[in-house]
């Protein structure tokens, strides 16, 4: 009977060592493009400086990412409110960015999925001019665009064809802005292309993505949306709730983190990489050094 008595205690023993263990254990994922990659880059060595036991997985395909954070093989991830909405959870419904949040970390909670605050960063659609071109004609908004078509100030563009041809693409954005662009003034090319195009003085107006390095490394001007068309794609970071629950202290530390990020921060540190060429590491870990996290 003693002999039982001492096996369970044992077994216990192990079994709260195992769980301890487990508990300081996170498994970190990313998409595989420059952003996501820093993020994942950053947060693992933010996340192993605080003492934590970091398993980095970068590189992997949205649903895939996705998917495996559902099944329990990644704990920690960024991900962008309208994706979230709009491919895992299939809302279509145009909703405010507060309103676009909150509707995702209700139903992601379902799913066991919390989402930690937002940062400032929105890697959505936005049209944009070169800057000394949008001094001199005044356009800061898309109000402002609009007013310059519709005066006829011969403006041209530049779209990807996704863009010009989808449901919530090209042709909503005239209608919700009221005015209109005929064929001829809107050349269709890949993303890329588009911005060497604005660049090169091709065309006036250009669809970027509102955090990519090469808006302030060509000195380029994102157009405010002033009337709120574009969905939110929010950078957030989602961490497993039963993770969350086994290290209670990781939301007010990825917080910390998250709240450093706006769009020009992280247009910076996707130039960094991108036209720069500095390896990932480096601008993961300077950025996390300037900012007093190593």
């Amino acid at each position: 009977m003693m002999k039982t008595f001492t096996t369970a205690l044992t077994s216990i023993a192990l079994a709260s060592s195992v769980s301890l263990a487990n508990a300081n254990e996170i498994s970190v994922g990313g998409k595989n493009f420059t952003e996501q990659q820093i993020l994942a880059t950053m947060t693992t060595q933010y996340l192993d400086n605080l003492g934590y036991d970091v398993d980095s997985r970068s590189g992997m395909g949205s649903a895939i990412l996705r998917q495996a954070q559902e099944n329990g093989q990644i704990d920690l991830y960024w991900e962008y409110t309208g994706t979230s909405l709009i491919n895992y959870n299939d809302i279509s419904e145009s909703l405010s960015p507060e309103e676009t949040y909150q509707r995702v970390k209700e139903l992601d909670a379902e799913k066991g999925l919390t989402w930690l605050e937002p940062s400032e960063a929105n890697n959505t659609y936005a049209l944009a001019m070169r800057e000394a071109a949008a001094e001199e004609s005044g356009i800061e908004t898309l109000s402002d665009l609009a007013d310059a078509v519709n005066n006829e100030q011969g403006l041209t563009f530049a779209l990807n064809a996704e863009f010009y041809a989808r449901e919530d693409g090209w042709r909503p954005l005239m209608e919700a802005y009221d005015f209109r662009v005929g064929r001829s003034e809107v050349s269709r090319m890949d993303t890329g292309l588009v911005y060497q195009a604005l660049r090169n003085e091709e065309v006036d107006v250009g669809l970027v993505f509102a955090t990519d390095g090469r808006i302030p490394a060509f000195d380029f001007y994102v157009l405010e949306d002033d009337q709120g068309f574009f969905p939110s794609y929010a950078l957030a970071p989602v961490v497993r709730t039963e993770t969350l629950e086994a290290n209670p202290e990781l939301a007010d530390q990825m917080n910390k983190l998250s709240a450093l990020l706006n769009d020009a921060t992280m247009a910076e540190l996707n130039a960094s990489v991108d036209v720069e060429r500095e390896s990932i590491e480096d601008v993961a870990e300077s950025f996390l050094d300037e900012n007093d996290l190593l």
